[in-house]
């Protein structure tokens, strides 16, 4: 029988190079953390996975692959996705204005809202269509090539064998790992500097805002 751990530990290293870059759901939990404590911040990275997880599923059965092959639908869900990452940009100033509430950590609102940013975010959806339904399937898949921000800079560096069970579960665990540690590392950075957390709540606004507008723009491009 073959050893998973190879496998496992490939997919956690998977799993956390997709989960680390920045982007939409990592100013989300950013904002979360610093702002109302780390199980905010977890919280947030929890409804992030679980849209992942969706897509997983709905990739297994096969219906990833229509909803990628109707460009009207995805131009769709790009536009509702940049409306709501401008409105969580809004948000986020609003909140960063009022400062930490360290008691509102409880109250779930992080996990919607990246479940819903998640759910309506079409580039999770290509993932899931291209290199996630390569993972589900027996093969091989290139992670460098995938990871956000490197592309084909380190194209074959780190190949893996594809179809096993070990290797997806390692692939959530890389997340389940973010999403604990990069909420804890921001609560310590907060604490050391008084400033720390309305200038991480700005800069999320801004990324949210960027995205936002980068995501009505190549809705319009399909659309009009």
């Amino acid at each position: 029988m073959a050893n998973p751990l190879p496998s496992l530990a490939l997919g956690a290293v998977f799993g956390l190079a997709l989960a680390a870059p920045p982007g939409p759901m990592n100013a989300v939990i950013a904002e979360e953390s610093v702002l109302r404590g780390w199980l905010a911040g977890f919280k947030a990275g929890l409804g992030a996975m679980t849209a992942d997880i969706c897509f997983f599923i709905l990739a297994f059965l096969g219906a990833v692959a229509f909803i990628g092959s109707m460009p009207t639908l995805r131009a769709v869900m790009v536009g509702i996705g940049g409306l709501l990452m401008l409105y969580f940009a809004y948000g986020a100033v609003t909140d960063a204005a009022e400062g930490v509430d360290w008691t509102a950590g409880a109250s779930g609102k992080g996990f919607w809202k990246a479940l819903v940013l998640a759910l309506t975010n079409p580039y999770q959806i290509v993932f899931w269509l291209t290199v996630g339904v390569g993972l589900i399937q027996p093969g091989t898949v290139d992670v460098l090539s995938h990871t956000p921000y490197i592309g084909d800079s380190f194209d074959g560096l780190l190949v893996i064998q594809t179809g096993s069970p070990a290797l997806l579960v390692g692939f959530f665990g890389g997340i389940v790992l973010w999403i604990v540690g990069f909420p804890a590392s921001l609560i310590m950075a907060g604490r050391r500097i008084d400033r720390f957390a309305p200038t991480v709540a700005y800069a999320s606004a801004l990324v949210l805002a960027l995205f936002g507008g980068w995501f009505l723009f190549d809705a319009a491009e399909t659309l009009l």
